[in-house]
């Protein structure tokens, strides 16, 4: 029995990296129901308006999962936070708001960093949320953000995952 004690804990400790490898790569939340809170960039993106600068601490979701995700669940954000959506090429884009209970500024944003559509995202809705014309990334602000920050279309926002494709 104690032979078999033995050789039963190399394995559970040979498992151990194992685990912790794949505890580590899995978002903080991905329990159904509950809301993905990613890492805040150490990056601040700013708008560029012609009220001046504005910045944002943004969390970045680039890959499937976590675009998939999005804010879904989440009850409530800083009015200077933001979800930037980062995607490998520029296509059509659009958006629900399916489970999430906060309404929304949704910022489509072309390669070279401009606003090229601001659009409303109301909470829980399953209707389609999107320009018509390919974006590459989107920015996802609490409502009434973009207003009260003075952004518009046109207007070009700055961050390293932006800049790396507009140059």
């Amino acid at each position: 029995m104690a032979a078999f004690a033995k050789l039963l804990s190399r394995f559970l400790s040979g498992l151990l990296p194992v685990f912790l490898l794949y505890a580590a790569t899995v978002p903080a939340s991905t329990a159904e129901g509950q809301a993905m809170i990613l890492p805040i960039h150490p990056a601040r993106l700013i708008a560029e308006t012609d009220q001046g600068e504005r910045s944002f601490s943004i969390e970045i979701a680039d890959d499937g999962e976590e675009r998939a995700r999005g804010l879904m669940f989440r009850q409530s954000m800083a009015d200077d936070h933001g979800m930037l959506f980062v995607f490998e090429q520029s296509r059509p884009l659009s958006f629900w708001m399916k489970n999430t209970p906060m309404p929304l500024d949704l910022l489509f944003i072309a390669d070279d960093g401009r606003v090229i559509a601001i659009l409303p995202g109301e909470p829980y809705s399953t209707a389609a949320i999107g320009p018509g014309e390919p974006a590459r990334f989107v920015l996802e602000l609490k409502a009434g953000t973009a207003q009260k920050s003075g952004i518009a279309i046109g207007d070009r926002l700055r961050h390293p995952e932006i800049d790396r494709v507009a140059g």
